[in-house]
């Protein structure tokens, strides 16, 4: 089969074995799948191992055989992956044995995946399978920082800094459909506004002064995955006593604040990272209630990964990648 890999510190487009279902497994048949920021880190940190892994966390396909022990599903049915591996109930953190799928199992940038049964969850009936298979990474991200970490409320205003992200667009959708008030932040016009057509009620432009442009604001909820370039300037436009939520740092990994300020002013401070598939259950649902459609910015074949990759790395997206695996 067809896979993109990471070898020899390269990637490129190579044949592998095709998988088996062993007990409790299932095989994928992928129809597309979802590229995300984690895929550019990874080639990075493998550095120059010589074996070959299929990158990739998201995917969406069709049930091609199932191994001993599995009834949760049948071959046919439609599905998508869960990437969070081994993180069944919710929890305050990942247990122990949790990863995320891509590294170091094989992902989802292949025509097949042998997987858990648990890993994959019925296909969203409403859903293409191209807009099924950007969801559960991104999506479950967001939806576990803005709800279970963030806590947010109907009537709340919550600010996004970085309004192209394929989370940023599933936190402005969930807050929107939550009955929030959305303000970001982008240095792209054309992103600021795309933001506003999806739902934002205030696009602010990265590089202005956030303190003044939000001086009538109340800000309940930051969710910050930016990390040293906007993480105090975050901090700065937040209510006292309000929450702000990390998940990333697409910046620096490493910030210094004033934490005399920090705890004068109440601030309450969540780190967040991916979700289990209890939460990722609620998000499916709660898309379903809400009838919510990701924002596929543009697709591209298997055999045409590395722009992809490109094109992720240069930021150029307003929401997410996809990578069409076969018909």
């Amino acid at each position: 089969m067809k896979a993109f890999v990471h070898e020899y510190g390269n990637l490129k487009l190579r044949d592998m074995e095709e998988p088996v279902a062993g007990e409790g497994e299932v095989v994928v048949a992928l129809r597309f799948a979802g590229l995300n920021r984690r895929d550019l880190y990874i080639p990075s940190r493998r550095g120059d191992k010589a074996d070959s892994l299929i990158l990739g966390s998201d995917g969406a396909g069709v049930i091609e055989a199932v191994g001993p022990g599995v009834t949760n599903v049948r071959v046919g049915d439609e599905v998508i992956v869960n990437p969070a591996l081994r993180w069944y109930a919710n929890s305050d953190a990942p247990p122990i044995g949790f990863d995320i799928l891509g590294m170091p199992d094989h992902g989802t940038f292949a025509e097949k995946i042998s997987l858990s049964a648990e890993q994959v969850e019925k296909k969203p009936s409403y859903l293409s399978m191209e807009e099924a298979s950007v969801i559960a990474l991104p999506g479950l991200t967001g939806y576990r920082a803005l709800f279970t970490k963030g806590q947010l409320k109907e009537g709340e205003t919550v600010f996004i800094p970085g309004a192209g992200s394929g989370v940023a667009t599933f936190l402005i959708l969930f807050a929107k459909n939550s009955g929030a008030m959305v303000i970001v932040t982008s240095r792209s016009e054309q992103k600021r506004e795309q933001a506003i057509q999806l739902g934002a009620d205030i696009a602010i432009e990265t590089h202005s002064d956030w303190s003044e442009e939000l001086k009538n604001e109340t800000i309940d909820l930051v969710i910050e995955s930016v990390g040293r370039a906007t993480f105090n300037r975050s901090l700065g436009v937040l209510k006292k006593g309000g929450r702000i939520v990390t998940f990333g740092a697409t910046t620096e990994d490493t910030i210094d604040f004033d934490l005399r300020s920090f705890f004068y002013g109440q601030y309450q401070l969540f780190g967040s990272t991916m979700g289990s598939r209890e939460e990722l259950r609620g998000m499916l649902e709660h898309m379903e209630i809400h009838q919510t459609h990701p924002v596929v910015d543009k697709v591209y074949r298997l055999d045409q990964a590395q722009d992809a990759f490109d094109y992720l790395e240069e930021n150029k997206q307003f929401g997410k990648i996809a990578l069409k695996i076969q018909d």
